[in-house]
């Protein structure tokens, strides 16, 4: 058994991992700071099963402000899944994305070199590769939005305090999460959310634009691989995604399928610092951590979907 920290633990990632922590026999303090992105509700929502373990703890502290360290005493590893996501608002509020995506990563390194602990797993992103995500690990690094900018400088910091103090990080870079408890500011939650209600589903250009989607059980699961094999994962970078790439509109097609639903799409300009085709290479995941991605897209969707029927 292991003692775990997992920031953003109230979060859509952070909250399945650390379910499945606690479900394979660890100890887990989880922090978060409810920062208003999206309501508090939903994130308490998320933690609500996690809290009435008692291998599970919570503490909501802000990584920006909060001292730290004392925190860390004890864990073996850290999971940083805590991030200010997505592309539009990093645009309009890029001190948060600052203060949220480096600042306090920088902070929560430092706090893990005192704390002396032995692994910090950084939750990245494919924003860093920019407007085409397609390539391995060594791909060039062109981030086109506020917030790949602010997560690759996160990296960067990782890597620093490896350099200085002999940190032990791996840095996974995710593509496109999606499954139950989406952010209600993401795509798939949108398109299930309006096709349920009726509404007319905005979509930005054509519908050409393509991801290869991460289900986030299958997310965590390349997490797992990570944090368990440190002579393999410590001081590397790993794409972790899907292995379906699928566009806007196939996957708004499927939706119709399982919804009985047909869509009302009105089609908008191209936002601004999006990317127009993501498709994960993790042929290093795969060979270094055996990771396979194990759940097809319509599978997936129709997991979120349940989920938000059930949630509405």
């Amino acid at each position: 058994m292991a003692h775990v920290v997992v920031t953003g633990a109230a979060g859509f990632i952070g909250s399945h991992l650390s379910e499945r922590l606690v479900a394979e026999g660890n100890t887990v303090l989880g922090i978060d700071a409810f920062i208003p992105y999206y309501p508090r509700d939903l994130k308490e929502r998320n933690l609500a099963a996690l809290l009435t373990n008692p291998a599970f703890t919570f503490m909501e502290i802000d990584l920006r402000y909060g001292e730290l360290e004392p925190l860390l005493a004890g864990a073996t590893h850290v999971f940083h899944t805590a991030a200010m996501a997505g592309l539009l608002k990093s645009w309009q509020q890029f001190e948060q994305y600052m203060t949220c995506n480096v600042l306090a990563t920088q902070r929560l390194l430092a706090a893990c070199v005192a704390a002396q602990v032995g692994h910090v797993l950084h939750c990245s992103t494919s924003s860093v590769y920019g407007r085409f995500a397609t390539g391995d690990e060594t791909s060039a690094l062109a981030p086109v939005s506020p917030y790949g900018i602010t997560k690759l400088a996160a990296e960067q910091l990782c890597r620093a305090y490896g350099e200085k103090d002999g940190l032990g990080y791996t840095i996974l870079r995710l593509f496109s999460v999606y499954g139950p408890r989406q952010r209600p500011d993401m795509g798939y939650n949108i398109f299930i959310r309006k096709l349920l209600s009726g509404e007319t589903i905005d979509i930005d250009g054509d519908g050409t634009d393509s991801r290869s989607n991460t289900y986030v059980a299958d997310c965590v699961n390349g997490m797992l691989l990570a944090a368990a094999q440190p002579q393999k994962s410590i001081g590397a970078t790993f794409n972790i995604g899907g292995g379906e790439e699928v566009n806007v509109i196939q996957v708004l097609q499927m939706l119709e399928e399982l919804t009985g639903r047909t869509a009302q799409i009105v089609h908008g300009p191209p936002r601004p610092g999006d990317q127009r085709r993501t498709v994960a290479d993790a042929t290093k995941a795969r060979t270094a951590l055996g990771y396979t991605p194990q759940t097809r897209i319509i599978d997936g969707l129709t997991a979120q979907l349940a989920w938000q029927q059930g949630a509405a």
